[in-house]
């Protein structure tokens, strides 16, 4: 795929290795923006007996992920590429659904963000793979992101683990799903 190469990027990288990590980079910037504004959808959808566990639970969320929405931006434009953070550019560029719960209980929101998470950490690995061989500070941008996401990705969890171990949403591949088998669960 052929790439604008910026003008200038950071000292000991080529042009092309700048406008390839730019280019990872802005995936990721489509995602965490998509997962900020997910976050924030379950934050004022969510209903039920533990509500404002899960209520008071996301917004910290959002707002790691908001910092890593800039962090990521602004290593962007580091590299000498302008970052594209528009909904037009995220929608045009997005490769995943979008999120498909509205006003639902708590535990219907925790399935499905489950998944959530899995698509968002598992996109990010790849990211921060990719990065390893071209630049040091942009794979470990992504590698200091993927422990945050991962340990939102355990608060989520912990709401859906059985006292034996067993996920209620194991098993399951969609949101849809996965909110559907969290439900039966703790019904």
């Amino acid at each position: 795929m052929a790439r604008d190469l910026p003008r200038y990027t950071v000292p000991s990288l080529t042009p092309e290795d700048g406008a390839e990590l730019a280019a990872i980079l802005q995936g990721r910037l489509h995602a965490l923006n998509d997962l900020a504004l997910t976050l924030k959808h379950i934050h004022w959808n969510v209903v039920g007996p533990h509500f404002i566990a899960v209520h008071e639970m996301i917004d910290p969320q959002v707002d790691a992920v908001r910092a890593m929405v800039d962090a990521i931006a602004e290593r962007i434009a580091t590299l000498g590429v302008a970052p594209q953070g528009t909904p037009g550019a995220l929608v045009k560029a997005r490769t995943w659904n979008d999120y498909s719960i509205g006003r639902a209980s708590t535990t219907a929101h925790l399935g499905a963000l489950d998944e959530v998470y899995i698509g968002v950490i598992t996109d990010h690995r790849k990211a921060a793979e990719a990065a390893e061989a071209l630049d040091d500070v942009t794979n470990d941008l992504l590698i200091g992101h993927l422990h945050d996401l991962e340990l939102f990705h355990w608060f989520v969890r912990a709401h859906l683990e059985s006292a034996g171990g067993e996920l209620s949403t194991a098993g399951a591949s969609t949101e849809r799903d996965a909110a559907a088998a969290a439900d039966r669960a703790d019904a």
